[in-house]
């Protein structure tokens, strides 16, 4: 029976080049000129500092930049609120890698509510779709890209 998987995955290799392009043009812009700015990228959390909010921000989007042209989706980049130390600002923004339970259950419901021959099991940050024909699960990954659930959505591991 053919089968696919839903995963959301992003790939740290090609995000940490992106930081390391982000930190690189932040160096060599004019309006950073002897700013203590930077990029740091700790498992799946990158810390961006900087000496006020404003520069974290214009920080921010030259980072969302460099993950477009790098192929990397920008709804996996959840930013937190910016935390002022001393001289320092300082924002937390974290990668979301796999699917949550509520949200997977979200997408079980909408495949179930559109009565199509297939079963949509969950394992753990996945989700497992079956069916008997392969249209089946090709509808079934149409649906689901019109849908927006707050993170990026793959769909891999196909199976005749």
């Amino acid at each position: 029976m053919p089968t696919f998987d839903i995963v959301s995955e992003v790939d740290i290799h090609e995000m940490r080049n992106a930081v390391d392009q982000a930190a690189k043009e932040i160096g060599n812009r004019f309006d950073f000129k002897g700013v203590d700015a930077s990029f740091e990228l700790k498992d799946s959390e990158i810390i961006v500092t900087a000496e006020v909010d404003f520069q974290i921000q214009q920080m921010m989007d030259v980072l969302r930049n460099k993950m477009v042209k790098r192929g990397i989706d920008i709804a996996c980049l959840q930013s937190a609120d910016v935390k002022t130390i001393g001289q320092k600002a300082v924002m937390n923004a974290i990668i979301q890698q796999g699917i949550e339970s509520e949200t997977a259950r979200k997408i079980v419901k909408k495949v179930k509510d559109q009565k199509m021959k297939v079963q949509v099991a969950i394992q753990g940050e996945k989700l497992r779709v079956t069916g008997k024909k392969r249209d089946d699960l090709q509808g079934v990954m149409a649906l689901l890209k019109d849908e927006k659930y707050g993170l990026p959505l793959q769909f891999n591991n196909f199976r005749d």
